[in-house]
């Protein structure tokens, strides 16, 4: 069994509520922190612990904070991204419902060393039932001193509030998050300037996903090294991970970040094979706006080598050869996939997603949708896919956020490394929407 640091006790009755997890050394880190650290030590302490942000970007959490600005008489904000709308990603949601006092911990310790005496937790509307979870968990936190005024005699101050989103995809991109917090339209900013100068109401702001705040507790009670050594080189630590699709195990498990793909795919541990026996046809590693892969990109390389359960693994080879652990949304596909139906669905998603203020994802998000549609319908020709693949270059990189590039990369994949899927929809159109398997469809 695989390290847990923050799953360690789910399982455990009751740990939803204060008193069973403050028995199960819950808030040993505020207390640590207040009592025997300064802000300065624990941001350190984030730094060696190689800790990324879990959110899908993977950017180090430590040298985020070090950016954050610190203007005299001017307060700092940190904002818990909790809106989780990415297509095949529930880890967050497994985690504030099951352990909501770890994220309040985290909100608390990462607060108070980042000198913030207001922070936010913006969930998404879809979770409107674990508002009420978090708000009970807040309301216990205050209620034994770990939040409110002058928190454990020290003089510090922090109040906590939930913010319910309205549904909206992009507004799990930071600064569209920052908007809707305000109470305008979520649409996402121009940077600079970062968030971390003028975030929320003009003020310096950090802003992280949930998993990485909930994993904050685990380094300061234990040491920025202590948690480097878990994983491997620069993916540090263990990973939240939500596999679903044709697997007989779907769930969240957390992962010490170095095992093999294939490992994680088949173990009993963790996704416990193939459904109904079937062979591994692709998998999408992070969520659905990464890039898909094939079976033989993932386990049985040419080379010998074993993909891993890494940031830097899983990206080996660019987006031609690789993909991206994102926030850990992992789908599987199996054998009677139809990757065009698939890439219909995600299409469809990012177009009715885009907040519309960018014309190429705007307009090319619909052009892709309908393309994919007349495909599907039988009205296809050869001439669409090269159409398709024009019109993805043509997003990416070219949008204020990155819903773009969401939208762009599952299609490029997916031509790049199924075009005969699409081929067999174009030329044998009496077989569309009869068999779901392209090699069956000249049957």
């Amino acid at each position: 069994m695989g390290k847990k640091i923050l799953l360690e006790h789910d399982h455990v009755p009751g740990i939803q509520g204060y008193e069973v997890y403050r028995n199960c050394g819950g808030y040993a880190s505020v207390e640590k922190a207040i009592k025997t650290m300064s802000a300065e030590a624990m941001v350190e302490e984030v730094k060696k612990s190689g800790l990324r942000g879990r959110g899908g970007a993977g950017f180090p959490t430590g040298m985020k904070w070090s950016f954050l600005a610190k203007p005299e008489g001017v307060p700092r904000y940190l904002v818990c991204n909790a809106d989780e709308s990415e297509p095949g990603t529930f880890k967050d949601r497994y985690l504030m419902s099951r352990i909501p006092h770890i994220l309040v911990e985290g909100m608390i310790t990462s607060s108070f060393a980042l000198g913030v005496n207001t922070a936010f937790i913006y969930i998404r509307g879809e979770y409107f039932y674990i508002v009420r979870i978090l708000e009970n968990a807040i309301k216990e936190a205050y209620a034994n001193g770990w939040l409110g005024k002058n928190i454990l005699g020290s003089g510090y101050d922090l109040d906590l509030y939930v913010q319910v989103g309205a549904g909206a995809y992009i507004c799990g991109e930071e600064t569209a998050l920052l908007e809707s917090l305000e109470g305008k339209r979520g649409n996402p900013r121009i940077k600079p300037p970062f968030p971390a100068i003028a975030g929320l109401y003009g003020c310096p702001t950090v802003v992280n996903n949930v998993e990485t705040i909930a994993s904050v507790p685990y380094i300061i009670n234990n040491g920025g090294d202590d948690y480097a050594k878990i994983g491997i080189g620069r993916s540090a630590g263990t990973k939240l991970i939500s596999a679903s699709g044709h697997i007989n195990k779907p769930g969240v498990y957390e992962i010490e970040m170095g095992i093999t793909v294939e490992d994680f795919i088949y173990s009993e541990e963790y996704c416990g094979g193939i459904k109904n026996g079937k062979k591994l046809k692709a998998v999408v590693a992070g969520g659905s706006s990464v890039p898909v892969l094939p079976a033989d990109k993932i386990i049985n390389l040419p080379s010998g080598e074993k993909r891993l359960m890494t940031y830097e693994s899983l990206s080996e080879g660019g987006f031609a050869g690789g993909t991206m652990l994102g926030s850990g949304g992992f789908i599987v596909m199996d054998e009677t996939t139809s990757i065009v139906e698939n890439l219909f669905t995600f299409a469809r998603f990012y177009h009715h997603e885009s907040c519309g203020q960018c014309s190429p994802c705007r307009e090319g998000t619909s052009w892709m949708e309908k393309i994919l549609h007349k495909i599907m319908d039988g009205h296809g020709t050869l001439a669409d896919i090269d159409l398709l693949w024009e019109i993805q270059s043509k997003i990416e990189g070219n949008t204020i956020c990155p819903l773009g590039d969401a939208a762009a990369w599952p299609v490029a994949s997916a031509i790049r490394h199924f075009r005969h899927e699409f081929e067999a929809y174009v030329t044998n159109p009496n077989a569309v929407n009869k068999v779901r398997h392209y090699e069956n469809m000249n049957a």
